[in-house]
Order: C-alpha cells, then sequence, then structure tokens
C-alpha cells in the first residue's frame, strides 16, 4: 500500500514556509491506518518492547493500538502538570525556547524494554527529551517509531544509540 497517498501536504502551516504533512487522511481511512499499524508490529516485533511510551499526543494514536497488537503495556509522556501521580522531567529546546515533557516516575519497572513511537520525527528533540525520561525510570530504550521522517532535519543525530523505526520518509 502506499502511505503516501494518504499523507496530505498542507503548505504554510503552522507558519509561513512549513510544509506540514497532515496524517488525518491516513487515520480516517480504515485499511490505511490498519496497514500502517500492523506495518508498524511487523517491524519492530523483533525489538522485543515490554512497553511502548506514545508522545503526546499524536503518538497516542498510534502508540496504543501498537501496543495492544504486540500485547505490551502504554505510557503516555505528556505536557506538564497533565499527569496526576509523580513525574520524572525532561526539557528540551525549541527553535525559540525550551518545552517540558513528563513520564509518571512508576510508568514501568526499571529493566523495561521501552519503544518511543510519534507520528514524526524533525528535528529530534522531542524523541530525545522522551529517551531521557525513559533512562530517568531505569529503563532502556529498545527503539524508536515514527510514521514520517523529515530526512533533511537530521532528528536521528539527537537520538540515543537505539534502531530507528520509520514508514515514511520526505
Amino acid at each position: 500500500m502506499d502511505l503516501k497517498s494518504h499523507i496530505r501536504d498542507i503548505p504554510d502551516f503552522p507558519q509561513p514556509g512549513i510544509l506540514f504533512r497532515d496524517i488525518t487522511p491516513l487515520l480516517a481511512n480504515p485499511t490505511s491506518m490498519q496497514y500502517s499499524i500492523d506495518l508498524f508490529a511487523q517491524q519492530v516485533a523483533a525489538l522485543q518492547p515490554d512497553y511502548i511510551v506514545g508522545i503526546e499526543s499524536r503518538g497516542f494514536m498510534f502508540g496504543m493500538p501498537l501496543a495492544y497488537k504486540l500485547g505490551v503495556g502504554f505510557a503516555p509522556v505528556r505536557k506538564p502538570g497533565k499527569l496526576p501521580a509523580a513525574v520524572h522531567s525532561a526539557t528540551y529546546a525549541l527553535e525559540y525556547g525550551n518545552d517540558t515533557l513528563e513520564l509518571h516516575q512508576d510508568a514501568f519497572p526499571a529493566g523495561s524494554r521501552v519503544l518511543i513511537i510519534d507520528d514524526l520525527i524533525a528535528t529530534g528533540g522531542t524523541a530525545a527529551a522522551t529517551a531521557a525520561l525513559v533512562t530517568q525510570t531505569g529503563s532502556t530504550v529498545a527503539g524508536f517509531g515514527f510514521v514520517i521522517e523529515l530526512v533533511a532535519l537530521q532528528g536521528r543525530a539527537k537520538l540515543p544509540e537505539a534502531p530507528v523505526t520509520v514508514l515514511l520518509q520526505y
């Protein structure tokens, strides 16, 4: 299946000069959505994760069904103040300023193998911060999975050493 045919390009969003890769048509089509989850599962099963971490918010859309398909647990990584129990925090640089992500301290036991999932990797800051959160729990990053990789932005260079699975590259 040609998954790219289910990605909509939106010029100048969220600001002029940005070409936004919109995954909502992929999600709206049951066949392409199921295919993308099945393809992810086939490609990451050998990593043998114990848990999937989905990055807010589009990482939830792929992380939850992937966790179900693989028969593993799921933990959300959220913006500050969204998780009710004690959290680990990681701050990372944006183009203008910083942002912070949080993960429950008890999201999974120390020593777990964790697969980090998001819809897109661009500059890699969000995924790298999420990897730092996983490490704070005493667990190992088993790998990363992204629907889309914007190759020219070289986001992989910011990630710790771990396998990276992508469904589409632009």
